[in-house]
């Protein structure tokens, strides 16, 4: 009996891993045909290395790091040779120095130090003369692009610094970062509810059903970032901790927000106004919540559960084509009546961010 018992665990383990090592090859075959399908299909006018696109070519230089793709390397390089490796003008805007996290990861695969000129010049140029005014300088209130004055800039812009900090080993690019990401945080991190406003525009917004305004993209945003800055971010670096703690604030309120389909919504409270998936949010949040699972930092099996069930629910969102749909236009606020034909490159470069992970978790 003990050894019918025995053999019965280990049939039935065999069984499991083979049924998860079935899913994770059709999940491969599907996150290939959707990365090909938007590199088909780039059909916005945005320049190649508009934050728009950088988002993208994130997610797809993440895959190519995992899978070893040649056909997407060849596309990334494409880009930044056509590009010049060099990123759009404004010095001090994050959404234009997005571009350099692709253009690192490259440098570390090929290590053309070309690749990394701009970036490397741009971030020394910022440090040597930083801005200092508040986040709000307009009458009107309009918010400060020239500091990291909206919650999106937390993705774009801190993790090239701890990129390049890596590389280069000056803990000064991390200092630095450290220092501009708290007077983000303190002005748009709501403690109660554990979310970032969008903007100084926002702050205290209220939907017109009576909860307060959080847009998911936004959280989507800083929620992703985070993963990346506790990647790259040295434990022993006295920002480590406080980028930890936000993240693991962040993760209950953002599995609180999870419907029941797997998906979230471009309002976080609120998706009985919102009743769509929204799959940029969606895609970065399946992403933080399985770097999470991968690093053994959420430990427990809910966080496990609810990545994967996320993901389940972005698969559900692409059509014959393999084009990821129900993803909000550019915006900066909750936005209602979305369709499966919605489809933009930085909900794509989400999703990929998110399969890749998803393709490293045990299941």
């Amino acid at each position: 009996m003990k050894r019918i018992c025995i053999f019965l665990i280990i049939s039935i383990s065999t069984l499991n891993s083979f049924a998860s090592n079935k899913s994770k090859k059709l999940d491969k075959a599907l996150i290939d045909k959707v990365a090909n399908w938007q590199i088909t299909h780039l059909t916005d006018t945005f320049p190649n290395n508009h934050w728009t696109r950088a988002a993208l070519y994130r997610g797809m230089v993440e895959w190519a790091e995992y899978t070893g793709s040649k056909p997407i390397y060849n596309f990334l390089l494409q880009v930044g040779e056509g590009c010049s490796w060099d990123l759009l003008p404004r010095v001090y805007d994050a959404d234009d120095l997005c571009m350099s996290q692709t253009y690192i990861k490259l440098y570390e695969k090929y290590r053309n130090p070309k690749m990394i000129e701009k970036p490397v010049h741009r971030v020394y140029s910022v440090m040597a003369n930083p801005m200092t005014m508040g986040l709000n300088v307009a009458p009107e209130g309009k918010y400060n692009r020239d500091r990291w004055g909206w919650c999106d800039a937390l993705f774009m812009a801190p993790p090239v610094y701890a990129q390049l900090a890596k590389i280069k080993n000056e803990p000064v690019l991390l200092d630095y970062a450290f220092s501009e990401y708290k007077v983000t945080a303190n002005a748009l991190y709501n403690p109660d509810e554990k979310l970032f406003y969008r903007d100084l525009r926002w702050v205290g917004m209220v939907e017109p059903s009576g909860k307060k305004l959080f847009w998911g993209r936004g959280n989507g945003w800083v929620y992703a970032g985070l993963a990346l800055m506790l990647e790259f971010v040295p434990k022993d670096h006295v920002s480590y901790n406080y980028y930890l703690n936000l993240y693991q604030q962040m993760t209950e309120s953002i599995l609180a927000c999870q419907d029941k389909n797997g998906s979230w919504h471009t309002s976080m409270l609120d998706a009985e106004s919102y009743p769509e998936p929204e799959n940029s949010a969606s895609g970065f949040f399946v992403y933080g919540m399985a770097w999470g699972v991968n690093q053994s930092i959420l430990k427990e099996e809910k966080y496990k559960a609810a990545a994967t069930k996320g993901w389940e629910a972005l698969k559900n969102c692409i059509n014959a084509d393999c084009k990821l749909g129900y993803i909000q236009p550019i915006g900066h606020a909750p936005f209602k009546n979305l369709t499966a034909e919605m489809s933009s490159t930085y909900g794509v470069g989400a999703f990929l961010l998110a399969g890749t992970e998803m393709c490293r978790m045990k299941r």
